[in-house]
């Protein structure tokens, strides 16, 4: 950088340890449960002809694919920095929450296409095995979601597979309360009919998984941070004269990252003056937003224009 530049640096963000990290023994534990759940419906499917029970398997496969790659992406998102790669893998997670939301879109296709295919064509029902085979799904994604409950406010990766396995629950409530309803009324539309109900409830909450994937890929700010809120703060701190190039973004689930050009008067740029400016602006940060890394450059007035002619 050119002479008069003063660049000031938090320490770097420590991307080997994202929000997702904490949850991986339980995301293990949730794919277990998964796996065996979807080979238990499969099982029940063909033995009790239910479409909405094979939808909720076909829902299960993906999810386990899902809550695997989960795992893949926090393994890597938790390797260290490199010369190369100095945040690390830590996108890798939000990567992972953009592909659980292609796959359950994809599968939430398939359902509505298989759910109207039965609705002209209904097939033959056993609705008591149908019953049993529902239930044991759904008590067995229960045990899931409690174990994801807390992870999917952290980490858009956890809710990935928490919007999964959520789906799944409900999907098997569907299926239960379908061959409830053949039982006693003996309408076998109301298998497909719980089908379709599964999709719907897929593709409102993949998109908002898809959507918040998309921002932070984007690098929008957090929907937390308030920028006016964030500029306000610092214009109001002693000797901060403007600020311009403000930025924040999110690396990673738990992550932001702050930086900013603040102007100053003179006087706040000798030694002593320079860092009780810093110590200013990270405890303005620190203690009114959570934002732990940033970067600041100090500089005085005018200087904007002089770093526009450099940049030509």
């Amino acid at each position: 950088m050119g002479a008069g530049h003063s660049h000031t640096h938090a320490p770097a963000p420590d991307v080997t340890g994202t929000a997702a990290a904490a949850y991986r023994g339980r995301l293990r534990v949730a794919l277990g449960i998964t796996l065996l759940v979807l080979v238990t419906e499969v099982v029940g499917s063909v033995f009790s002809g239910s479409l909405a029970l094979l939808a909720d398997a076909g829902h299960m496969a993906t999810d386990a694919a899902g809550i695997a790659m989960s795992l893949v992406a926090i393994h890597f998102a938790n390797r260290p920095p490199s010369e190369r790669r100095t945040f690390g893998f830590a996108r890798a997670e939000i990567l992972s929450a953009v592909l659980n939301a292609v796959l359950l879109f994809g599968v939430g296709a398939y359902i509505f296409y298989e759910s109207v295919r039965r609705l002209i064509a209904p097939a033959e029902v056993h609705s008591g095995l149908t019953i049993v085979f529902g239930l044991i799904g759904l008590a067995a994604n229960a045990v899931s979601l409690s174990l994801l409950m807390r992870g999917q406010k952290e980490s858009l990766n956890v809710r990935g597979a928490f919007l999964e396995v959520m789906a799944d629950a409900l999907g098997s409530l569907a299926v239960v309360v379908a061959a409830v309803v053949i039982m006693t009324t003996g309408w076998r539309q109301a298998d497909p009919v719980a089908s379709l109900l599964i999709g719907l409830m897929i593709v409102p909450r993949t998109w908002k998984l898809l959507r918040e994937a998309l921002e932070v890929l984007l690098e929008a700010a957090p929907r937390d941070v308030d920028m006016a809120e964030v500029r306000s703060h610092i214009l109001a701190l002693p000797s901060v004269e403007g600020l311009h190039d403000l930025h924040v973004w999110t690396i990673t689930s738990g992550m932001p990252v702050l930086s900013a050009h603040v102007v100053v008067r003179q006087d706040a740029l000798d030694s002593v003056g320079h860092e009780k400016m810093l110590h200013d602006l990270q405890g303005c940060l620190g203690d009114h937003f959570d934002v732990e890394h940033c970067t600041f450059q100090l500089e005085p007035a005018g200087h904007a224009e002089h770093e526009a002619r450099l940049c030509h």
